[in-house]
């Protein structure tokens, strides 16, 4: 089923909850490119379209990850969700709302959906036998859970799978259990658990499943799922658990994925009552919303058939369509921090332009469940071919021309080659809509390479003033259509080449308007990037510490004098440090010892700079280079060469 095609839709899109125990990785920035590439065309389109999404803050990895950093898991959420908010900005993921699933909101509508469900029978409860960690005092749920495989005996596997031979099985079935949170042998143990009756909800899930927009694989193997014996759903988790306690109940908690997904509706919630909006309008079973969910092929279950039974046990409108992606691999493997291929997304985006990255991921996604594999060679080769090659080299080229006819652009275009580019307009938007953002790319990449051909032939440079300008101007008016059609994949870019156009008539809906404007200078907005390369971990352990003297010979290390130090204003570990390099000249650096070091005392102090160091913009500005320091628990310690060292000696 394609979703609808009439103008102005009213339209709610979630991506899957990223889990508040640690910080983002690549996988979800693919996620939210995908859904936030979706949204923003469809607001583009002139749709209203809102995005929300929340941290997923409850379950034992939380608690125990709290309980080793030495905080609550409240403490523990709050620093995470601060983070990941900062991590998605990076990437220009323009959420409506980013809210969090420990919130008044969500448990108010967990504890409604429960309530509904009770009332229409829909809740059974049961004794069931657990495996028990006594040193712990909890109940252990399968991925706390490792032993031998029951079926071909191979040593340390999850609880609820054998990562060898692919078996699956009961966690009472695996041998020789060992509770990964205390080493101890587990016992078995009984607890009175609460079930959600979801073989009630069949001919509810049948229907979902034939009337909402799926992709075939996900449908085909939902409706497997669904004609296997459908079981009832355990949807309590004993004490001690961090999340909401189930209503009427002792020491009994909503398991985390009762709570997760009405997540969603409780970020609308927080974001309604902010800006004179109602759940009742938005998300209810009179709802004139279409709902949309963007998720990844391993919570397909949940999001499949708990998800809607949930829902319509509480008469709230089901979903029109779940979107489902493959997973992230990383150089053709799978992430893995030991291999150099388990990249924090912060991390990435301190490596290059966080807009290269939605490039290259678009250039990849189609409406297909399929592993998206990001390849580092490729990854420049693409953005360095595609960005800078094709697309900017337009505006580079012809702003010249332009400005020597005193940055006004003629008054009279090419209309054959503009008309080329604005006949694919409907086939670009189907691109969009069907979320093949691949085909997209390839197309506005096709019409890039007929606007430089359209300039080659022509040769402007060779042509009077006059000529010129109409050639530069009919590019740069091409090149303003292919801006509009990138616009939903790189916001920021195109909004920078949008000024440098002087245009403000950015939408689908303006491909055929004229640029009237005279034009800015042209400043380049991309640079050429190089292949990124990620040092291994398992390199560096304690047993292997060794780098060659090439490597070592690599690092330009200078004597540097401090000419000046400053507090940055809005940073609480930052000093500036203005520095004298001697034949390298003056450097600026941002460095993390305000807390060791009053900046008055810093003057004249000679210390050591890593010179060759790639510049790191900064929100403060640019840090060119780093000072070396040591530090232990006790405080921070600037290295700093001997008597008669001078700026700019090289440390050998």
């Amino acid at each position: 089923m394609n979703a609808p095609t009439k103008t102005h839709r009213k339209i709610l899109v979630t991506q899957a909850l990223p889990y508040a125990n640690a910080p983002l990785h690549l996988g979800h920035i693919l996620e939210a490119v995908q859904t936030d590439v979706w949204v923003r065309f469809q607001n583009i389109l002139g749709n209203e379209c809102l995005f929300f999404c929340a941290d997923d803050t409850h379950g034992t990895p939380v608690m125990l990850k709290a309980k080793e950093l030495g905080i609550t898991p409240e403490e523990l959420v709050k620093k995470i969700h601060s983070d990941h908010k900062e991590t998605y900005k990076l990437y220009n993921i323009g959420f409506t709302n980013f809210h969090t699933t420990h919130s008044e909101e969500n448990k108010k509508l967990s504890e409604h959906i429960y309530l509904k469900a009770k009332d229409n029978n829909l809740i059974t409860r049961r004794t069931i036998e657990q495996l028990y960690d006594e040193k712990e005092s909890m109940f252990l749920s399968d991925r706390f859970v490792k032993g031998s495989c029951p079926k071909c005996n191979e040593l340390d596997q999850h609880a609820d799978g054998c990562n060898k031979c692919g078996a699956t099985y009961d966690i009472k079935e695996i041998k020789d259990p060992i509770s990964v949170i205390s080493g101890t042998k587990p016992i078995t143990k009984e607890s009175e658990h609460i079930f959600f009756d979801l073989p009630k909800k069949l001919d509810v899930l049948k229907e979902f499943l034939s009337t909402a927009d799926l992709q075939k694989p996900i449908s085909n193997k939902l409706s497997e799922w669904l004609n296997d014996d459908l079981q009832q759903w355990d949807i309590s988790r004993d004490a001690p658990y961090f999340g909401f306690k189930i209503p009427g109940e002792d020491n009994k908690y909503f398991y985390v994925w009762v709570d997760a997904p009405i997540g969603y509706m409780a970020s609308m919630d927080n974001w309604a009552s902010a800006n004179g909006r109602t759940m009742k309008e938005l998300w209810s079973d009179s709802s004139e919303y279409e709902i949309y969910h963007f998720i990844g092929k391993d919570i397909a279950y949940f999001h499949g058939l708990f998800w809607p039974a949930l829902l319509s046990a509480a008469n709230f409108k089901l979903p029109d369509g779940v979107y489902v992606h493959g997973f992230l691999t990383i150089n053709g493997e799978k992430m893995s921090k030991s291999k150099g291929t388990g990249i924090l997304a912060k991390e990435f985006a301190s490596l290059c332009d966080p807009e290269t990255l939605r490039y290259y991921l678009s250039a990849k996604l189609n409406n297909k469940v399929e592993d998206i594999d990001l390849n580092f060679e490729d990854y420049a080769q693409r953005v360095n071919s595609d960005l800078v090659g094709k697309y900017l080299n337009i505006a580079s080229r012809c702003s010249l021309f332009i400005k020597k006819n005193n940055y006004e652009l003629s008054k009279s275009i090419n209309k054959e080659l503009i008309d080329k580019l604005i006949l694919s307009r409907e086939s670009i938007e189907e691109h969009y809509e069907t979320r093949n953002y691949s085909k997209a790319i390839r197309s506005i990449m096709d019409l890039a390479d007929i606007v430089n051909k359209y300039i080659n032939d022509e040769m402007p440079w060779k042509k009077e003033q006059e000529e010129a300008a109409f050639i530069a101007s009919s590019a740069l008016n091409a090149f303003n259509i292919l801006t509009i059609y990138l616009r939903p994949i790189l916001p920021k870019l195109t909004e920078e080449a949008f000024k440098f156009l002087n245009n403000n008539k950015i939408s689908f809906l303006d491909v055929s308007e004229e640029l009237t404007n005279n034009i800015n200078d042209y400043k380049p907005l991309l640079q050429r990037i190089d292949p990124i390369i990620i040092p291994e971990e398992e390199a560096m352990t304690n047993d292997n510490n060794y780098i060659n003297i090439d490597e070592f010979s690599a690092v330009d290390l200078r004597v540097a004098r401090i000419i000046e130090a400053s507090l940055v204003e809005g940073a609480d570990k930052l000093l500036q440090l203005k520095l004298d390099v001697g034949e390298l000249g003056e450097r600026q650096v941002f460095a993390g010892i305000k807390k060791a070091y009053d900046p008055d005392t810093l003057k004249e102090k000679l210390v050591i700079l890593v010179s060759n160091l790639a510049p790191r913009q900064m929100k403060f500005g640019l840090s060119e280079g780093m000072v070396l320091a040591s530090s232990d628990d006790e405080g921070i310690y600037l290295i700093s060469p001997d008597k008669g060292a001078k700026p700019g000696l090289r440390v050998k």
